[in-house]
């Protein structure tokens, strides 16, 4: 009997085991609810939240703070599982953007196996809020990919770091591996916050890695954080300019844009996943600047979802993981050209493993693709556009790009806010192409250029890898992707 006990507890803790991996949120579901509580609610001082921008700052001392690290100590050695001829550098380990508040973002760096001593820099941001870079680093952009074992991973072939050096940051405190020893932090996150962190550890990086202080420099991102890059950007540039000397050489910067939230249910109705009287009923009752019943939102946002039914907001005609998976099983997406869509429960299970953690310098704990410790956003602007017409008249590079069938952040927003700009048109709509097949469709306007990418959903890289190497490389070299 006592047997048989101990076996049914063991059994219980197998599935609860199982059912903590499948309560962890996705970036789509992090955004999503996001999205909606500011939809239902009405305007708040929040809105001009990006005024702080503003602010004389100049080149403060202060920005450098006390670091443990050093770029040799950050080097990794190999990690746990990886395939033979590993041909470029990498790093990761912690920057302290807070000396006093024990505050530090956790990073990693993958070099170019070729003219790593030439080719430009990037920093890759995922979004949420709340979500871990690491997601972009190990199942989209970065030189590995995990297999479904969850303990080995074999080579990205088409990774960004083949034609720039690439940093995945965690940012804010909180997520990921970033961590803070004062526990207030995590009450006082937002927009402001997470871009002042993000200069501070740009600017102590470049003191641990001199060699790229006069690199170009290029930022992109992903979901919501196609709010933190505009943000940061302008950072980067409003010191550069109280400096009088370029401490970041910021040149471009790749994002979406999420100022267009009824572009999503646009985009929903206009797929046939939502009804004539749902999408007008959003339209009606679900404008952030209206005076509408919050609670009519609700319910029409609530029969938007139960229309849609069971898919993958990500995209909508990829599978969804199945219930039944077990990283045992033998998936049948096994090469990097095929989108595998249990790829994020190998993640969790290899940043979950000791061995991994200590060779990437991190500290030994819980990872999650998306934070539980960020107890509330305190700043989110209800429109970045006007940061955005800040960085196209300094001359800043910008591209907006949306996979085309992603309806999280999907192209119908992105071009509400492009006709926002009202912009004048330099090329027209084209399709372009990569290995003889449309790759997506690129429109250009005086200061903004617009690139879809055909067949990806909201992980870009994930869904279209060859695509996404396409469209990266002709934005770090200034041209459009190729027809």
């Amino acid at each position: 009997m006592e047997g048989a006990a101990c076996t049914w507890m063991l059994l219980s803790m197998c599935l609860l085991g199982y059912l903590i991996i499948y309560v962890e949120a996705n970036e789509a579901e992090v955004l999503g609810n996001f999205l909606k509580s500011r939809l239902s609610k009405k305007s708040s001082p929040v809105v001009h939240s990006w005024a702080w921008l503003n602010e004389k700052t100049g080149n403060s001392p202060n920005y450098i703070q006390p670091q443990d690290g050093s770029m040799e100590a950050d080097k990794i050695g190999a990690l746990p599982g990886q395939p033979n001829g590993v041909d470029f550098n990498h790093y990761s380990g912690y920057v302290t953007v807070d000396s006093k508040a024990g505050r530090a973002l956790f990073y990693y760096f993958a070099e170019s196996p070729d003219k790593s001593s030439t080719n430009p820099s990037v920093l890759w941001l995922n979004g949420g809020p709340g979500c871990s870079s690491l997601i972009g680093a190990m199942t989209e952009l970065g030189p590995f990919r995990i297999n479904n074992d969850g303990k080995t991973l074999f080579r990205n072939n088409y990774a960004w770091n083949n034609v720039a050096n690439v940093i995945f940051l965690e940012s804010p405190a909180g997520v990921g591996f970033s961590y803070s020893n004062t526990s207030s932090d995590y009450h006082h996150i937002g927009d402001k916050s997470t871009a002042k962190d993000g200069y501070t550890f740009l600017v102590n990086w470049l003191e641990r890695f001199p060699q790229y202080k006069t690199r170009d420099f290029y930022i992109t991102r992903e979901s919501y954080a196609g709010h933190y890059v505009p943000q940061l950007a302008y950072t980067i540039l409003l010191n550069n300019k109280n400096a009088n000397q370029t401490l970041i050489n910021l040149k471009g910067i790749a994002i979406d844009d999420r100022t267009g939230y009824l572009g999503q249910y646009d985009y929903l109705w206009t797929n046939a996943l939502n009804s004539d009287e749902t999408n007008k009923g959003i339209h009606t009752c679900c404008h952030h600047f209206n005076d509408k019943d919050p609670n009519e939102c609700d319910d029409f946002q609530s029969k938007s979802s139960a229309e849609q039914g069971d898919i993958d907001g990500y995209n909508i005609y990829a599978p969804l993981c199945p219930l039944d998976f077990s990283s045992s099983i033998k998936s049948s997406y096994d090469s990097v050209n095929s989108f595998d869509p249990c790829s994020d429960y190998y993640m969790i299970s290899y940043l979950n493993r000791a061995e991994v953690q200590t060779a990437l310098h991190a500290g030994v704990a819980k990872w999650h693709k998306c934070s539980y410790s960020i107890f509330g956003w305190t700043d989110s602007p209800a429109s970045i556009l006007p940061i955005i017409k800040n960085l196209m008249a300094s001359g800043l590079r910008v591209w907006l790009y949306s996979g085309d069938v992603d309806s999280v952040v999907p192209i119908t927003s992105t071009g509400y806010a492009i006709n926002e700009l009202k912009l004048p048109l330099k090329t027209a709509w084209r399709a372009w192409s990569t290995h003889n097949q449309v790759g997506g469709y690129v429109e250009e306007y005086e200061g903004l250029t617009l690139v879809t990418v055909r067949d990806a959903g909201h992980l870009v890289p994930s869904y279209q890898p060859a695509r996404s190497l396409t469209m990266i490389s002709s934005f770090l070299q200034g041209l459009l992707p190729p027809p």
